[in-house]
């Protein structure tokens, strides 16, 4: 078996992004991959502006508190103000360019309005409450890099960098079945011996939060002949096979086969728990065309669901061009005692306790779903080691890992 580290390796290794991309307006690529870097075409600001309410001046003209100046001039934002003549203040408002001659902007709460003057309590220093122009970023300096995932912040930066739209990949297309005669959907009436299908609901949504296009054929019938026809058809208009269950060495595990008469495989079995038995090659297309990547999780709920985030998740990312897969994860201090697992590595659920410290759901079955729902993330357990109440663990949140 390879271990995690290697497997994920090999993952990130054989990924590569795909190529095709197109240019599309801020307003629908929230969450599209960017496809290259960006520019801004402006300073931003444009101009020095205030950044509060209040007078503009002079300092000269202010060097004592209790001054008394003369309003010369009304700047609102998206007006430009004469020159601020000697021996005057000028009323301006956020956002509103400065003024040429004015040094300072002083916070109305610091002033006085009487009339056409203003008492100024405060002796201003030079740029005091100034916004300078290009001091968010500067006419063409990057702002932008490629490989990250557009977010509502990187949207308003491109977009106060004066870029109406970005280039973005292409979404990668995934097809997924599942395996299993037991397998029943929700609401159907569940006949003796089976299970409602849960992995469905949970990997579509999975694919669909990384932005994928995912077509789902449903359930697939336990036999060789109806899987490998699966594969077939669904390799043939996308980038990506994702199935569950059928993957590990039962008489009615016929996924490894399937794939292995249909394509290749890779790797099979990973030395981690949950989800041991993980299939991962390529499906040939029909005529000639090209493969689609194939990935096999385990049926087990848990194991299929922590399978996608430790090692679907990265390789899905990779594929679209993000170029920084790793989640952040952090060192907090273990509130339980754990043995050590020879050989492999465990991912845990856990939470997150009142002290600060992380506790494991008492039940780490793979098939326990309500773990996945109690816990706020993962332990990663290094193989070999134990874990003692007071250790510090590595903590990787389920919001690392779900986006």
């Amino acid at each position: 078996m390879l271990t995690f580290e290697q497997a994920l390796d090999q993952l990130l290794a054989a990924a590569q992004p795909v190529v095709e991309n197109r240019s599309l307006p801020l307003t629908v690529i929230a969450g599209r991959v960017l496809a290259a870097a960006q520019f801004a075409t402006v300073d931003s600001p444009p101009l020095d502006n205030s950044a509060m309410d209040g007078y503009a001046v002079r300092l000269a003209d202010v060097t004592a508190a209790g001054v008394c100046l003369p309003v010369s001039q009304r700047i609102v934002a998206g007006n430009l103000g004469e020159p601020l003549r000697a021996g005057t203040a000028a009323r301006i408002f956020t956002g509103a360019p400065v003024p040429p001659g004015a040094e300072a902007v002083i916070m109305q709460e610091r002033c006085a309005a009487s009339g056409e003057t203003v008492v100024i309590n405060h002796v201003p220093r030079a740029g005091e409450n100034i916004r300078r122009a290009g001091e968010d970023m500067a006419a063409g300096s990057e702002i932008l890099r490629a490989g990250i995932r557009l977010r509502p912040q990187d949207l308003a930066l491109a977009a106060s960098g004066g870029l109406p739209e970005l280039p973005v990949c292409r979404r990668l297309r995934v097809g997924v079945f599942f395996t299993g005669d037991e397998l029943a959907q929700p609401g159907e009436p569940l006949p003796p011996g089976g299970i409602y299908n849960s992995n469905r609901y949970a990997l579509r949504a999975l694919l669909e939060g990384l932005g994928c296009e995912v077509r789902d054929l449903g359930t697939v019938p336990d036999s060789l002949a109806a899987t490998r026809e699966a594969l077939r058809k669904v390799a043939a208009d996308n980038d990506l096979i994702v199935t569950s269950g059928g993957v590990s060495v039962g008489e009615e595990d016929h996924v490894k086969p399937a794939v292995e008469a249909e394509g290749r495989l890779d790797l099979w079995k990973i030395a981690i728990k949950p989800g041991k038995p993980l299939a991962f090659g390529a499906v040939r297309r029909n005529k000639g065309d090209g493969e689609a990547w194939f990935i096999g999780l385990p049926g087990n709920p848990v194991s299929a669901f922590v399978t996608f985030l430790v090692l679907v998740r990265p390789f899905v990312l990779r594929l679209q061009g993000v170029a920084d897969v790793a989640p952040r994860s952090f060192a907090l201090r273990a509130d339980f005692d754990w043995p050590r697992l020879e050989g492999r590595t465990e991912f845990l659920r856990c939470r997150i306790n009142a002290d600060g410290g992380v506790e494991p759901y008492r039940n780490q079955g793979s098939g326990v779903a309500t773990s996945l729902c109690w816990g706020d993330g993962l332990v990663q357990a290094p193989p070999d080691s134990a874990i003692a109440r007071g250790d510090q663990v590595r903590f990787i949140p389920f919001s690392e890992l779900l986006s």
